[in-house]
């Protein structure tokens, strides 16, 4: 059985590659690097693809006549056409849970870092500044306590709870709104968008994209909003309008905005947020939050165990 694994560099895991060999011949290719001719030539002898990044629609799908499963490693299967994969007998698994506390940890880390201003204390310090200081301490950018403040989530699935968990053990009160339009009785208030942003403090998205939330949050939900809140994502790009989102931090209507994820990755050279006028006031981080080394251990052992249980019959984490 042929195996093809792209971009096995990004699960970072050393061994993972040399675990796969148990099931068969093994084929590596590195993103953009390895990518010539055509990509159905590349893999047409495949039985199992393992990839979260190429696009198997039915211009693919119909041109791959060996393949059998396609292992997504993440969550998300928005690149597979999970219809046209069942009608050609291609069975999909995909990768949940892995990352939920590494998640959870990088959105915390980023509010924090925005909210107390860190850097630029730090700037502070490091610039020697503070050596002159006559005083003990400098004030000069306040923050708030979370205690007693409201986060307002975003799509309430594994990592929406979770967050709400942690944010309750900081004194917060939480409500939600839902990303499917469907709300579930859950344990926090059900809000529409509309209110969950004029009354948040804290705005943390933990939602697929789709229809529903493409664009989800533009410049009318923007302007909406508190000017002392923050708002963060880490569930998709493209729910947060970025052009809307770089006007609204240089114009004061919100505080802060954290990114963990961009509607183009890479970021493009000609990106809005890359030229705000206080780029204090916004982070942006390389779609890391998902990639502690306990999360990528987990990864690759689960992308492992799909392949076995595929191979088996199991029907655990096997979407179509």
């Amino acid at each position: 059985m042929h195996i093809a694994v792209f971009n096995p560099e990004i699960i970072g895991v050393s061994s993972y590659p040399d675990i796969l060999k148990k099931f068969g011949t093994v084929t590596h290719y590195i993103y953009k690097k390895d990518y010539c001719g055509s990509l159905h030539e590349m893999i047409y002898d495949a039985a199992v693809v393992v990839s979260s990044k190429i696009l198997f629609n039915s211009d693919l799908l119909d041109q791959l006549p060996n393949l059998r499963l396609i292992c997504v490693p993440a969550t998300g299967t928005n690149n597979v056409d999970l219809e046209v994969a069942k009608s050609h007998g291609i069975a999909v698994y995909n990768v949940a849970g892995y990352s939920t506390e590494c998640v959870v940890q990088h959105t915390f880390a980023m509010l924090f870092y925005l909210l107390e201003k860190l850097p630029t204390y730090d700037a502070y310090v490091k610039e020697r500044k503070y050596i002159r200081r006559k005083d003990y301490t400098y004030m000069f950018y306040p923050f708030w306590e979370i205690h007693g403040k409201q986060l307002g989530v975003i799509g309430l699935g594994a990592i929406g709870k979770r967050v709400a968990q942690v944010a309750e053990s900081f004194g917060m009160s939480v409500c939600y709104t839902s990303a499917s339009g469907n709300p579930r009785k859950e344990a926090y208030p059900h809000l529409d968008l509309d209110s969950l942003i004029s009354t948040s403090d804290v705005i943390s998205i933990h939602a697929p994209i789709s229809s529903k939330t493409r664009n989800l949050i533009g410049t009318q939900e923007l302007m909406r909003m508190k000017t002392s809140s923050i708002i963060l994502n880490l569930g998709r790009g493209g729910i947060i309008n970025e052009k809307a989102l770089a006007d609204a931090l240089d114009a004061g209507e919100i505080a802060a905005a954290g990114l963990d994820v961009l509607e183009k990755e890479p970021m493009r050279e000609d990106h809005p947020l890359l030229n705000i006028r206080d780029p204090k006031r916004l982070l942006i981080t390389p779609h890391i939050a998902w990639g502690s080394s306990e999360a990528r251990m987990r990864l690759a052992q689960q992308i492992t165990k799909n392949i076995e249980n595929f191979l088996s019959g199991k029907v655990e984490n096997r979407i179509v």
